[in-house]
């Protein structure tokens, strides 16, 4: 028994003492002299003149090169960036099946096939307008509705790759209100939050990458991917969507927390990985260039950053339940890869991995929060994309290179992280909650108890996605269609992952 006690202690030793040893490292950063115009901070008019001002090079053969092929090149490395943010969505729909129970997974995947096919309409329609249009007082586009790039094959693919972004933010709300809310209110609010929530916050944070301009980006707001204008607006909007929902039944009973085990951890496993691949064209991708573009670095702290927040997830929960368990290791490298979306372009390889430990350590202690206040949340989104995003925002303010905290730039940045944080939660949490509870009010938020208790997939689809004889088997042996099974050490609190 000592020895598995000390186990876990051990790995916060080795972890602390390997951070430490980083610091001492020799880390070489180009000089501001060296180092050309940021890429990433350009808009597109300005990508596009950077590239025709470079028009003809005359390589060692003598053949002159022309600026199309680089104008190209960085729209095919931005379009196969979104294609892997795209394949996220088979991660979010594996995760959030895998945690789930077995008689509601046609449901997770039809919701995971329509916030993507109505995100992608309308967003081109009318929430690409609202976040990259010519901006009214910084607050929201104003033109570039029914988005048509003409013969602008890159303007094609900053389309392409703003609407996968769109949709990652729309899938997180199912996970959190899985298995009990009605498939037609889901798709009303799919639609709202695609076109109005995260659009305009976006607006604030990256109009001026392409005809607006946004009063938090005005202020020196940074997040590079999305901790925050993604995630966090994501993580908001499904802490709503649970709230007004209410519990599943039979998840709490006084102030007795019962487990509700998924039907699959592999799935959800194998789910993980595929979000992980994501997440290198998530990030990386985010350069939008292939020359000038810092992607490489960028891959390295989203990977840092996700090993880390696995392995410190992994450690806090074998402390805190005596056991490794995997579903809080699994979650903690997608808090991993969450919190460093920010600041991944910025903060320098060792913070990485120190951003990605505590927020590893942060999402278990969240999740066990929510489900001490009677959150329901199946799939952890809200701690996983709410909380680590809001962590990771305010990362860059602490340990990014010149302007963190502990990188001798002061408090001014961490100043504004804080009012980008504050901001979006404010605007997603404020709105989803009145959206949410109107839709309650009206045509109905969740399905009846009946309902819930034969499994949606069923009832709101016709059809099981496994033998009724195996999803009844799962069902009795997870405690009843209650899903009241005796839970382990590890599973007590919160028994399931992620932020789909």
């Amino acid at each position: 028994m000592k020895t598995k006690r000390l186990a876990p202690l051990s790995f916060c030793l080795l972890a602390v003492v390997l951070f430490f040893l980083s610091l001492f490292c020799p880390i070489s950063y180009a000089s501001a002299d060296e180092a050309p115009p940021t890429w990433e901070k350009m808009s597109i008019e300005q990508k596009l003149d950077t590239l025709k001002s470079s028009a003809l090079e005359v390589g060692d053969d003598g053949v002159v090169a022309n600026s199309n092929l680089y104008v190209e090149t960085n729209t095919l490395w931005t379009c196969l960036a979104a294609f892997l943010v795209f394949f996220m969505q088979a991660g979010f729909a594996a995760v959030e099946c895998g945690f789930t129970r077995a008689k509601n997974a046609c449901n997770i995947i039809m919701k995971n096939l329509m916030d993507f096919s109505i995100g992608s309409l309308s967003f081109w329609l009318v929430g690409f307008g609202l976040m990259f249009g010519v901006s009214y007082s910084g607050l929201f586009g104003t033109s570039d509705f029914l988005f048509d790039a003409g013969d602008n094959s890159f303007n094609w693919a900053f389309l392409i790759f703003q609407t996968v972004f769109c949709a990652t933010a729309a899938t997180i709300v199912s996970g959190a209100m899985a298995e009990r809310t009605k498939f037609s209110s889901y798709l009303i609010y799919t639609v709202f939050i695609t076109v109005i929530v995260y659009p305009i916050f976006g607006s604030w944070c990256w109009g001026g990458l392409f005809n607006g301009s946004g009063w938090l980006e005005g202020r020196g707001f940074l997040d590079f991917a999305g901790s925050t204008v993604v995630h966090s607006i994501g993580g908001w909007a499904a802490l709503a969507g649970a709230i007004v929902l209410g519990p599943r039944i039979g998840k709490y009973k006084g102030k007795e927390i019962r487990a509700i085990p998924g039907h699959n951890i592999p799935l959800a496993a194998l789910g993980v990985f595929i979000l992980w691949l994501g997440w290198f064209g998530f990030n990386p991708g985010s350069t939008t260039a292939v020359g000038g573009g810092s992607f490489a670095f960028i891959a390295v702290t989203t990977n840092i950053s996700a090993a880390a927040g696995a392995l410190g997830a992994m450690i806090i929960s074998w402390i805190m339940f005596k056991k490794p368990d995997p579903s809080f290791a699994l979650n903690g490298a997608l808090a991993g890869l969450v919190a460093i979306t920010a600041g991944c372009d910025i903060i320098p390889v060792s913070y990485a991995a120190l951003t990605g430990l505590l927020a590893g350590v942060l999402v278990v202690f969240s999740c066990v929060f929510f489900d001490r206040i009677h959150v329901d949340d199946p799939v952890g989104a809200v701690s996983v994309h709410g909380v680590c995003g809001a962590w990771g925002t305010l990362a860059i303010g602490l340990f990014a290179t010149d302007v963190g905290l502990f990188n001798g730039g002061g408090t001014t940045q961490l100043v504004t992280q804080a009012t980008g944080v504050g901001a979006a939660f404010l605007w997603s949490f404020s709105l989803s909650l009145a959206l949410f509870y109107t839709i309650k009010v009206t045509v109905g938020l969740r399905v009846s108890e009946e309902e819930e208790i034969e499994g949606l997939d069923l009832t709101e689809h016709g059809i099981y996605a496994y033998p009724p004889a195996f999803v009844n088997g799962v069902q009795s042996a997870g405690g009843s269609t209650l899903g009241a099974a005796a839970p382990s050490a590890a599973t007590s609190a919160i028994p399931s992952v992620e932020g789909a």
